[in-house]
């Protein structure tokens, strides 16, 4: 691929991950529900997202092949904490939150756990995938999932492919 078109690629990324739970942030908000979405696909999620973001630390890649990754973190622990807490499961927070931590640094006791945590990462984030869309499912309503934080997750992940 053209280096122009991966540096378009890159930069794209970076900047819809800049905002990406923006629109799913605003729907729990303005509805004050977090009605439709699955704390489940949640965990996953941010389970993929430390182990990809430790991964990528711990055998020293360039910032730039992993600078989303923090961003979309950051976005997914507010929207956590809103669906918690709309959800009435607000004492659960530090329960996560200890397990999140414990987890972040278990990664790396053994080389062969990060190596195998990363294996597991596609899984990991197709099993956050269908999470969600089961709970959308069980609850025969769309709730507050916002359509455009989907469309530019995928839109993130076809970028991804391209540049790598």
């Amino acid at each position: 691929m053209a280096p122009a078109l991966l540096d378009v690629a890159n930069w794209s990324t970076w900047a819809v991950c800049a905002v990406m739970k923006v629109p799913q942030v605003a729907a729990v908000l303005a509805a004050r529900s977090a009605r439709g979405l699955s704390v489940g696909s949640l965990v996953l999620e941010l389970t993929g997202f430390l182990v990809f973001l430790k991964y990528q630390i711990y055998y020293g890649y360039p910032l730039q092949t992993y600078l989303e990754y923090p961003i979309l973190i950051a976005q997914d622990v507010v929207l956590f904490l809103f669906i918690l807490h709309f959800s009435g499961n607000m004492k659960q927070a530090l329960l996560y939150a200890v397990t999140f931590v414990g987890g972040w640094y278990m990664l790396t006791l053994q080389k062969w756990i990060i190596d195998l945590a990363m294996n597991l990462c596609t899984l990991i984030s197709a099993a956050s995938k269908f999470a969600q869309l089961r709970c959308l499912w069980q609850t025969k309503d769309s709730g507050q999932a916002s359509a455009l934080t989907w469309g530019m997750s995928a839109y993130t992940c076809a970028s991804k492919l391209l540049a790598t």
